[in-house]
């Protein structure tokens, strides 16, 4: 089978990319002297965690317990799940671990602490968990000098059955970033953030084993990360185009694209419509406020390489998408029927809607004939 072949729209991912990729990470982790926790919420896919996980340690990061059972069931037991716990999902967190797997749960809050202490007393069950720490992002997390963060620290250490992992810290405020100056500003306030809130927990002699650090560009750029154990990318596996804009990849390392079909021509208009709309590619513009914006996704040809002039998905519905043609790419040069690439503006929402991944291997071959299937998994 050929990605000509493959109904449309269909999810492609080139092998040979995602290694190198992958590759680029673990020696930055090496480089810094620091474990990689590879986050699988963007591929989802335990084909894509084993190739991420060759030469390291074993442990991922989630954010979904569907992700965490799926990984677990395939036989990874050090799971990292990187969302708020809330007390109502415990119980389903113990019985992922009751499989023989370790889950580390995160948490902001001196009430879940309570209630993850009393919870485990009712089950006899024994949780793990990292305290989430706000580095300047302002999503999630409680300031490293706050009160409240050593207080949930000492609610961990005193219960018979929660064992406080550590600390952690997410700077997803780093896509903001505009230059790699800023990026590495940034990860110097995600390091200081989550090391400072790891000394302060020692200061009252409780154990503080983990400093986790995460996000693709800080983890790429920071200058250093003395004081952290691990860091937690996940995007940098594929690579998307809002990526490719900060800095973290390039366009050529873009991993996975979606195969789409012209459907549709209003040359009077300047436009044609594929068959790929708002759920095939997600309705994210990241893109916008940096100096390329390529709309809903950048068009290729199914070679892989952008069209040339650049042309870009500029509107979306449903299932359409809206090609903005440009004076230099007549609409009779890509009549209804022909088949292109769209690399997306950020691939974890892109993928969402796919159950497969057809693999392509452009080290070893043309890049267009299918040499795998490998499943993902979707929901919650």
């Amino acid at each position: 089978m050929r990605i000509t072949d493959l109904p449309t729209p269909s999810l492609v991912l080139d092998r040979a990319k995602l290694v190198r990729n992958i590759q680029r990470m673990a020696e930055a982790a090496r480089r810094h002297g620091v474990a990689l926790r590879p986050h699988l919420k963007t591929s989802k896919s335990i084909d894509v965690a084993r190739l991420a996980l060759e030469g390291q340690a074993g442990g991922i990061a989630v954010s979904t317990l569907k992700e965490a059972e799926y990984f677990v069931r395939h036989g990874i037991a050090d799971v990292h799940y990187a969302v708020s716990i809330v007390p109502d999902k415990l119980e389903r967190v113990a019985a992922i671990q009751n499989r023989g797997a370790r889950v580390t749960v995160i948490t902001d809050s001196v009430e879940v602490a309570r209630a993850i202490d009393a919870k485990g007393q009712e089950l006899d069950h024994t949780f793990h968990v990292l305290i989430e720490i706000d580095c300047g992002e302002g999503r999630s997390g409680v300031y490293a000098d706050s009160p409240e963060m050593l207080k949930i620290a000492e609610l961990i250490d005193r219960s018979p059955k929660a064992a406080l992992a550590g600390v952690m810290s997410h700077a997803g405020h780093s896509y903001g970033c505009r230059s790699l100056a800023e990026i590495e500003e940034v990860a110097e306030a995600e390091r200081a953030a989550a090391v400072t809130a790891a000394e302060r927990i020692r200061m009252l002699e409780i154990a503080c084993p983990t400093v986790s650090v995460g996000s693709t560009p800080t983890a790429l750029h920071a200058r250093g990360l003395e004081g952290v154990t691990e860091m937690r990318p996940g995007v940098y596996m594929f690579g998307d185009m809002f990526q490719a804009q900060i800095g973290s990849c390039a366009v050529s390392d873009l991993a996975v694209s979606v195969i789409t079909e012209v459907i549709s021509h209003r040359a009077p208009l300047g436009r044609l419509l594929i068959d790929a709309g708002a759920l095939a590619l997600s309705k994210d513009r990241s893109t916008q406020d940096t100096p390329n914006d390529i709309g809903f996704g950048l068009v290729a040809g199914l070679d892989g390489r952008p069209l040339a002039p650049q042309l870009h998905v500029g509107k979306v519905y449903q299932e359409h998408g809206q090609i903005v043609l440009t004076e230099d790419t007549p609409a009779d040069s890509l009549p209804v029927g022909a088949r292109l690439r769209v690399y997306p503006n950020h691939i974890c929402m892109t993928g969402a809607m796919y159950g497969e991944y057809y693999v392509v291997d452009s080290e070893h071959g043309d890049g267009e004939e299918i040499v795998a299937v490998w499943p993902r998994t979707n929901g919650w």
